[in-house]
């Protein structure tokens, strides 16, 4: 039997190669003629080119010979030809071939060799890095971004225990990668162990068991700290280089939370360094922390004569922008930066430093923590009630005074000495001195109760006739209430409103959108308000009617609760809050969204599966209907993202509810206003045109303000 004579290559002149149209390769896939060229030059040629020599009409031999096999390698010599950076004539070794059929060779060459394994690659990526060469020059080198030499060499260094199920084809490619969202080889295998035998083993499962309990760059803490402080102190951030990680995850959750820690201890030092008696610190304080402290009044030190123009300039802009736009669905691109980058300018006019009495700062505190967005969050100027008593006291002390007397400043009455009723009776009544020294005589406590009886009286029936002085009195008494405190009697209008505290009762009240919109204003308004409450009344006159509506609505706002809660049953109260929700449109999408800590994490899978089926369809609820609790949790959160889903109890029935009838409309649309004719006798002809008001006010209101104006 004749043994196999392989043809050895000789070399020809590449100016006497021609490209053969037997080359089955007619489509160009895989690298580019060019790189190819570029490697070429680099390194040289590795791979023989099979030709044939090229006959002419007679059969006999040209001297030029078709290149079969190798058409690829052909054109890229071509090109570093015709760049002149390689000889026409320049020697090309060459097997020549002149038995067989010519497709079959070419056909052979591109079908019986075998592609590399990627693992392969991927250990050729590392060997190549081991000998010294840096992740960009493995890149230019072959041709590929240096992102993907990044993920070859991170895929390398992966367990050899995965490694060889990669191999075995008992792990795919996106499960192995994500394994690679770490370095930890127990950790791989032991999530592997965990999912060996599970149904689920997709990649994004994979990825949460790893990342379990490692926390999002976007959360505030890391904002806070920031990532490279994090990693400066010996912090490790897992990176995920295959899928878009949104800067990974923070491993080390006690070391971020020291972090924290120190830099706000160090913040609330520097800060009550001016004086502040107290500081408390802390990530995030629970909702309604600073509730039964009194706010100082500050003040603001005016814009300059440099500021002035250009804040007047800004807020015209601005206005003259929302005038135009306003009722506009959708605004341009342009326009709604525009007016972000106006609001942020007045908001920086705006919040200016306040300024604090040197004597108020030595008594007051500060809460010093993380807002929503990561950035230091300072609330300055509370007074505890501690504080508030010891000053009364070395106040009545300096007077020589009582201790006991009410200083009827804004905060909790339990810090508050309170007298009675009666006891400010007397106080307006003659004293005995003044009987005995021949002023009005002193009346008996049963007569005075006889004519306030009276006047109690007149005062309800003017009150009831009065809309503008009712509102006026029923503001003062919510106002009261709301930001002095429910010791504060400065008011004979009883309204009393609760406002049941929420901090307990649900996880990060305090970041949520509402409550930082309700805490914005109302210390607003704590800013505003007059320091003692015996002064809130002429202060309500005093402001125009639109500052006043608002500061009811802000204080009737308080009082809403439509809390459930198992041991206080209020079936009519909730009822009342879907009416009122209805009246509001209230859309709790934008105030709430689902996700494993706010909800999926907390109900059973079958509600889970409810919520998925409802949102998405029966197809996307089957696709999760086989996992784990946990896991089943985490991609109902996913699927429902952005969707606006909300459980039952948070749904809004009729979010198009009628409006408020207006002035001369009746419920059914009719005009509501009766002439005379239909009046009862003793409201009949009666006008508040002042001619029988011996004060010549037409209204209660207008004679509040001709007081408080002198």
């Amino acid at each position: 039997m004749s043994k196999i004579a392989l043809v050895g290559a000789r070399d020809i002149a590449l100016d006497r190669l021609v490209a053969s149209d037997a080359n089955v390769r007619r489509i160009k896939t895989g690298i580019s003629v060019e790189d190819l060229a570029e490697d070429i030059a680099r390194r040289g040629l590795l791979q023989s080119l099979s030709v044939r020599p090229v006959p002419n009409g007679d059969g006999e031999e040209t001297g030029k010979f078709a290149v079969s096999a190798g058409g690829r390698r052909l054109a890229a010599l071509k090109l570093l030809v015709k760049q002149k950076r390689l000889a026409k004539n320049a020697p090309v070794p060459c097997i020549v071939k002149t038995e067989g059929i010519e497709e079959e060779d070419s056909l052979a060459e591109n079908t019986m060799r075998e592609g590399l394994h990627p693992l392969d690659q991927f250990r050729a990526f590392k060997a190549l890095h081991d000998q010294g060469l840096t992740i960009e020059e493995i890149a230019a080198r072959f041709f590929v971004a240096p992102q993907v030499v990044r993920q070859r060499l991170k895929l390398a260094a992966a367990s050899q225990k995965l490694l060889d199920l990669y191999v075995a084809e008992e792990l795919t490619l996106e499960q192995l990668s994500a394994f690679c969202v770490t370095d930890d080889h127990a950790r791989q295998e032991q999530v592997w162990g965990a999912l060996a035998h599970s149904y689920s083993k997709e990649p994004y499962i994979i990825r949460r068991m790893l990342t379990e309990g490692a926390v999002r760059p976007s959360d505030k803490r890391a904002i806070f700290v920031g990532t490279e402080a994090y990693e400066a102190a010996g912090g490790v951030v897992l990176r995920d280089l295959f899928a878009a990680d949104q800067g990974g995850w923070l491993e080390d959750v006690p070391l971020l939370d020291r972090l924290a820690r120190e830099k706000l201890n160090k913040a609330a030092n520097e800060i009550r360094a001016v004086g502040w008696k107290w500081a408390e610190v802390s990530v995030e304080f629970p909702y309604g922390h600073t509730n039964g402290l009194r706010r100082l009044p500050a003040s603001y030190a005016p814009l300059s004569d440099e500021e002035q123009p250009r804040y007047e300039t800004i807020l015209a802009e601005y206005n003259s922008l929302s005038e135009e736009y306003e009722g506009a669905e959708d605004l341009s691109e342009e326009v709604d930066q525009k007016l972000a980058e106006l609001e942020q300018q007045i908001a920086a006019f705006d919040e200016r430093p306040a300024i604090y009495d040197p004597a108020d700062i030595a008594r007051a505190g500060i809460f010093v923590s993380v807002d929503h967005a990561g950035a230091l969050k300072v609330e300055r100027g509370f007074v505890r009630p501690e504080d508030e008593a010891l000053a009364a006291i070395e106040e009545a002390s300096a007077k020589g005074g009582s201790t006991t007397e009410r200083d009827g400043s804004r905060g909790d009455a339990s810090h508050q000495t309170i007298g009675s009723h009666t006891d400010a009776a007397r106080s307006a009544s003659p004293s005995i001195d003044e009987e005995e020294t021949g002023a009005s005589p002193k009346l008996s406590d049963r007569l005075l109760t006889e004519l306030t009886a009276h006047r109690t009286l007149a005062l309800r029936e003017a009150l009831a006739r009065d809309p503008a002085a009712a509102f006026l009195a029923a503001t003062h008494a919510l106002a009261l209430n709301a930001f002095y405190g429910p010791g504060a009697f400065e008011t004979c209008v009883e309204i009393g409103a609760k406002s049941v505290l929420l901090g307990s009762h649900a996880p990060a009240l305090s970041d949520a959108p509402a409550a930082r919109a309700l805490d914005d204003t109302y210390g607003h308004w704590q800013l505003r308000l007059p320091e003692k409450a015996e002064d809130l009344w002429a202060w309500l006159i005093k402001i125009d009617h639109d500052a006043r509506a608002s500061l009811f609505a802000h204080c009737v706002g308080l009082s809403a609760n439509a809390l459930y809660l198992p041991y206080d049953r209020r079936p009519r109260a909730l009822a009342h809050a879907d009416l009122l929700a209805e009246h509001l449109a209230l859309d709790m999408s934008a105030h709430w969204s689902p996700t494993v800590e706010s909800y999926f994490g907390k109900v059973t899978k079958a509600q889970i599966l409810a919520a998925v089926r409802e949102a998405k369809g029966e197809a996307a609820a089957q696709m999760i209907d086989h996992l784990k609790k946990s896991d089943m949790a985490a991609e109902a959160e996913r699927l429902l993202q952005g969707l606006g889903w909300l459980p039952e109890i948070l749904r809004t029935t009729n979010l198009d509810a009628p409006a408020l009838a207006q002035d001369g409309e009746s419920m059914g649309g009719d005009a509501a206003v009766a002439d005379d004719a239909d009046l009862p006798a003793f409201l009949a002809g009666v006008e508040n045109d002042g001619a029988d008001d011996p004060t010549g006010f037409e209204s209660a209101e207008q004679e509040h303000s001709a007081i408080a104006a002198g």
